[in-house]
């Protein structure tokens, strides 16, 4: 039997995390493209680069947001909806993107296989017939079952070393480098 002290919490994503979305900066201005800021597309949240380059002028004059390595990402709309990822890059990141911050005492590990195990189910609901998009208010109301935060971490921890290992054995089946 669980003690109180080792019960798991119901909690509201948005009440254990801050969260925003960025923007586009506008496609007819050339300025705006081909700087030095990683600019982050929801295909390329997994990814350690990024195709697309922009400029300080682009960031100021979008809605365009800076995100840091290890920031969570959660692609929002198009094929990559429900995809969930920890940042390998600083950059900058457009409106098909969630940011995701959890707040002290909570393990974006934890958090990221969380999303990742209910992806499934958070499409079929929200996502009908694959149309549609999510937004940050639908996500930030999803409710988690939250342990103490060492064992977030170890849970969180495990899980990032058996989807490591699935990835090894799939390129190993594909004969691919590692």
């Amino acid at each position: 039997m669980l003690s109180v002290a080792n019960a798991w919490e119901q909690r509201k994503l948005g009440e254990i995390a801050n969260s925003f979305s960025g923007g586009t900066p506008s496609v007819g201005n050339s300025s705006y493209y081909n700087g030095n800021i990683p600019f982050i597309r929801s295909g390329e949240i997994n990814s350690s680069g990024t195709a697309l380059f922009l400029t300080e002028s682009g960031l100021e004059n979008s809605s365009a947001k800076l995100v840091l390595e290890g920031d969570l990402l959660y692609a929002l709309y198009g094929a990559t909806s429900g995809e969930v990822g920890i940042s390998k890059i600083n950059g900058a990141i457009n409106q098909a993107i969630l940011a995701i911050k959890p707040c002290d005492g909570y393990s974006s590990q934890f958090i990221m296989q969380w999303l990742k195990l209910q992806k499934q189910k958070i499409t079929d609901k929200y996502l009908q017939g694959g149309q549609g998009n999510l937004s940050g208010s639908i996500i930030k109301k999803l409710v988690l079952n939250i342990p103490n935060f060492e064992e977030q971490q170890k849970i969180g921890t495990f899980f990032k070393h058996l989807d490591e290992l699935i990835t090894l054995h799939q390129c190993e089946l594909k004969s691919c480098n590692y």
